[in-house]
């Protein structure tokens, strides 16, 4: 049952003297980022096929990123009435797709496979958080916290089956450690950066990953805070099993501090944003 409905939102509060121009290109590309939810969700299914608990809730997961897609695509439309989402949404159905016919995971086993979706999770419930607590205009505001609270539940639900699976995986902590910053890293791959060519470029304009990779984490990465890292920070400890409150812990986070407000920067300037 999903915990709230998109026509609950306070659309009729949409400010567009309050929507950042910036902003506006990341979010239409990561409208059909939560929209293609459905193709993980048949991956997933295929991954755990003799597992019915986790297959239901994979399922109920889909549903519920599918919304998201849809309110934040609702919201660009508002934006900028003269994008389509639906017709952006195809285009990139059409230009990314993920291997559907698996019988594995690509992590190697299923803990690794949850331990990369906590990962997901964990960007995305930053990202909306941080988006939330940034943006001035009103219904984005509500939307982003709405879908925020969603992604850490989504965190909870792979984060407990994870755990279920570790009894039988006994997957050792630095190999989780692996999986959880290889995941990290791919957030730069081709889904994200296809994400932005499809939803922002016009057809006729060749895809560059370079160019769209950092023209679309540019505009997402600017809008976190230290605390907004520090929550990753402590959620990438707990999904790998170590704890978050140790001493060297902060050593930690104020190295990834670092190199997250460098990557920003640099890829600023490769997309000529100010």
């Amino acid at each position: 049952m999903k915990h709230w409905q998109i026509d609950q939102l306070p659309w009729d509060q949409f400010d567009p003297s309050k929507v950042d121009p910036q902003l506006v290109p990341a979010i239409k590309a990561a409208s059909v980022v939560e929209r293609n939810s459905v193709d993980y969700a048949l991956y997933l299914n295929n991954v755990f096929r003799d597992d019915p608990d986790f297959r239901e809730a994979a399922d109920h997961w889909a549903i519920e990123e599918v919304q998201h897609g849809d309110a934040l695509g609702r919201w660009a439309m508002l934006a900028d009435p003269t994008w389509d989402y639906h017709a952006a949404f195809q285009r990139y159905r059409d230009f990314y797709q993920i291997p559907l016919e698996v019988e594995q995971s690509v992590r190697g086993s299923r803990t690794g496979e949850l331990i990369a979706r906590c990962m997901v999770e964990t960007g995305t419930s930053s990202f909306y958080s941080a988006l939330a607590d940034a943006t001035e205009e009103p219904v984005l505001k509500a939307l982003c916290k709405q879908i925020a609270a969603d992604e850490f539940r989504h965190f909870k639900l792979f984060y407990d089956h994870m755990n279920r699976y570790l009894k039988r995986e006994n997957i050792g902590t630095l190999q989780r450690a692996r999986i959880a910053l290889g995941r990290v890293t791919e957030s730069e791959d081709d889904e994200l950066a296809s994400a932005y060519y499809t939803t922002n470029d016009p057809a006729n304009i060749p895809y560059d990953h370079t160019r769209c990779i950092a023209a679309y984490m540019s505009r997402a990465m600017k809008n976190y805070q230290p605390q907004h890292l520090r929550r990753v920070a402590n959620m990438v400890f707990k999904t790998i099993g170590v704890n978050p409150h140790g001493k060297w812990q902060s050593a930690v986070f104020w190295i990834a501090e670092k190199l997250f407000f460098s990557r920003q920067r640099k890829f600023a300037r490769i997309a000529g944003i100010s």
